[in-house]
């Protein structure tokens, strides 16, 4: 790799099966640290800006998950599953020069734990925030249908109405009631979106990785015993909602207490409009788990 300094940004791409991923390095100077990874899914290298900021001493790399940003797929309405962009993720690493540390955010922590268990050697430690583990969930059965339910409105009503219903199911706190699955759908116009459908269905994150990042079945054995440390991250202010259950229930099941960070689901996040964080001190949590 070309060395350049922190404050420059170098972009490069890797081809993998159906997809050309796009990731960027800021290489730190005089580190001895492996690389920094931030993955998420599906938001892109843009939304790690602020937190990769903050670690000037280390090589940061972010990416593009397939279908998201700067990174394309052959088929752009096409599922994505966790296995892929795991795979996505391998050819990343290795083109940086792995071993690595990441940190990883909602379905970037679903993709990075299937990373963990499939390609072993690749990681040193991995901090998984918030993954949407529906099916780790005590309720997961409701969970689930509720899930699939979104997935039959965006199909059938467009992008307001299943964004609607995803901002209900994933900021109710505590466990689902029985009838959450069927219980009349959110109106868009309440939360400031759109009513009318567009006609596409190619949304990253509704209509690409909904159902196979919640539903994903990680290989908690294969994880246990991998060589690398897995650090389970949850939000101070996100107590209840899916994604910190989510991680409380992974957490769980490794047999490791989950770490608690600053703010919520996106507390890396700064001057956002729609969930400005805390990332000065989700950073200093970050940087003392690694």
């Amino acid at each position: 790799m070309t060395a350049i300094s922190n404050n420059t940004v170098k972009t490069s791409t890797v081809e993998a099966p159906g997809a050309v991923i796009t990731y960027d390095v800021r290489l730190a100077d005089g580190t001895t640290e492996p690389a920094l990874l931030m993955v998420g899914s599906p938001m892109d290298a843009s939304g790690f800006g602020e937190l990769a900021a903050r670690f000037p001493d280390r090589t940061v790399v972010t990416y593009d998950p397939r279908g998201a940003g700067r990174s394309t797929k052959d088929e752009p309405a096409s599922k994505s599953t966790p296995d892929q962009h795991a795979d996505d993720l391998r050819r990343v690493i290795e083109a940086v020069g792995g071993p690595v540390d990441v940190f990883a955010s909602s379905g970037g922590a679903i993709n990075m734990l299937a990373l963990v268990a499939q390609y072993p050697g690749l990681v040193r430690t991995l901090v998984a925030h918030e993954p949407p583990a529906m099916r780790n969930l005590p309720d997961a059965e409701v969970a689930l249908a509720a899930a699939k339910r979104l997935d039959a409105v965006y199909t059938e009503h467009g992008f307001g109405a299943g964004m609607a219903m995803f901002i209900a199911l994933t900021s109710h706190r505590g466990e689902y009631p029985a009838e959450f699955a069927t219980m009349p759908a959110p109106d868009p116009a309440a939360f400031g979106l759109p009513t009318e459908d567009d006609g596409r269905r190619d949304d990253v994150l509704i209509g690409q990785n909904l159902l196979s990042c919640t539903h994903y079945e990680h290989d908690f054995a294969t994880l246990k015993a991998s060589s690398t440390r897995i650090v389970i991250g949850v939000g101070a202010e996100s107590v209840g909602e899916m994604a910190h259950r989510g991680g409380e229930a992974i957490a769980a099941r490794l047999g490791v207490e989950p770490v608690t960070f600053p703010s919520h689901h996106g507390g890396f996040l700064g001057e956002n409009p729609w969930m400005k964080g805390d990332p000065d001190g989700f950073a200093a949590t970050l940087r003392s788990v690694l």
